[in-house]
């Protein structure tokens, strides 16, 4: 049985921004701002680690920046649904740095 969960802003920052400010060696965010600042700088971070899947992160942060200005419902949660499954392997991501660092 499959439950439907609805995708929010808070939820995607809640499961992902521990993990997102490890790499980005920062605080955890708390807003969509500082949030996407921080998976801009664990791009970099990974980049330099030479870890694959730089490219969706930087898509989740855009969908999640132009969710966080939607002003549709829908769009939002179009975005939302989006930007869940571009940050779907960024705890893969997270977890291959650390066994670098």
């Amino acid at each position: 049985m499959t439950k439907n969960m609805t995708i929010t802003i808070a939820s995607l920052i809640a499961d992902y921004a521990d993990g997102i400010a490890f790499v980005a060696e920062e605080q955890p965010a708390t807003n969509v701002p500082d949030f996407t600042a921080q998976v801009r700088t664990a791009i970099r971070n990974f980049e330099l680690a030479g870890i694959n899947g730089t490219e969706e992160l930087e898509d989740a942060a855009t969908y999640l920046d132009d969710a966080d200005t939607s002003t549709d419902d829908n769009e939002r949660a179009v975005l939302l649904n989006r930007a869940a499954a571009n940050l779907a392997y960024a705890d893969d991501m997270v977890d291959e740095y650390r066994d670098m660092v």
